[in-house]
């Protein structure tokens, strides 16, 4: 595999009782990009996101990561290798203030993951770190405040924070602009592109002005497959794409 792919998915089918959700989709995810996989709604978006992280395991087809083969390798094996998906690591604890959020996150790579008997005083060694990541994503001022009190776009700062805790390599954030007012998206894409500093992303998102500011690459589903793949003015130009969005113009 070349060095530069960090993610390779071949002919990756996933049938279900007779429907292919996915059929016979290649793609390849470059090492530190931002990659974006796009489509109308059923084109199989979320299917891959779970092939890839194994919460389905593929009818036909390969993963490889990092050089190895993941395809039937267990969730929770794929997420230690560093390829996680938003929605399964930071999800946020309602009742927690926002720096214990990141503190409980940061647990897993210190090796404190699973030491709940250990006290607060050892746990309190994560501060420094946990309030760096808060300065990062500008929650400060909400450092003591429970999540629960977040707005939403706050709440999705967090997340990414928790996210960016664990160390990953790679994340898969699945429509990380979705519910959020336009006074928000501005600055969750900058975050974004802070998190995705020395790390891959690959995204689904249905903002294609979120897409066309953030990604390098984008692969267009439709019905399952791959219909066009490109940077965002090569996809945006191809009339296939038009026509899977806006529909066929009248004769």
């Amino acid at each position: 595999m070349d060095a530069d792919i960090i993610l390779k998915a071949t002919q990756l089918t996933k049938q279900f009782r007779g429907f292919y959700a996915v059929r016979d989709v290649d793609l390849s995810v470059r090492r530190g990009a931002i990659h974006a996989l796009i489509g109308p709604n059923g084109a199989g978006k979320t299917t891959v996101f779970n092939l890839l992280t194994k919460f389905h395991i593929p009818t036909a087809g390969t993963i490889m990561f990092d050089g190895e083969d993941i395809t039937h390798e267990k969730p929770a094996a794929t997420a230690r290798r560093g390829l996680v998906r938003s929605f399964q690591i930071s999800a946020t604890f309602p009742h927690l203030t926002v720096l214990e959020n990141v503190r409980v996150a940061l647990q897993r790579p210190a090796g404190l993951a699973a030491q709940f008997w250990r006290s607060s005083d050892v746990l309190k060694q994560l501060d420094e770190r946990a309030i760096a990541l808060i300065e990062d994503f500008k929650l400060m001022p909400w450092l003591r405040e429970p999540a629960t009190n977040l707005s939403y776009g706050r709440k999705r700062a967090l997340e990414l924070a928790t996210t960016l805790a664990l160390e990953p390599r790679m994340m898969l954030l699945d429509e990380p602009m979705a519910g959020l007012g336009h006074e928000d998206i501005d600055h969750v894409v900058e975050l974004i592109r802070k998190a995705a500093q020395g790390r891959t992303v690959l995204m689904v998102e249905h903002n294609l002005s979120v897409v066309s500011k953030l990604c390098d690459r984008i692969t267009v589903l439709q019905r399952g497959e791959i219909l066009a793949e490109g940077d965002y003015a090569t996809v945006s130009e191809d009339p296939r794409v038009r026509e899977a969005y806006m529909g066929k113009e009248a004769a």
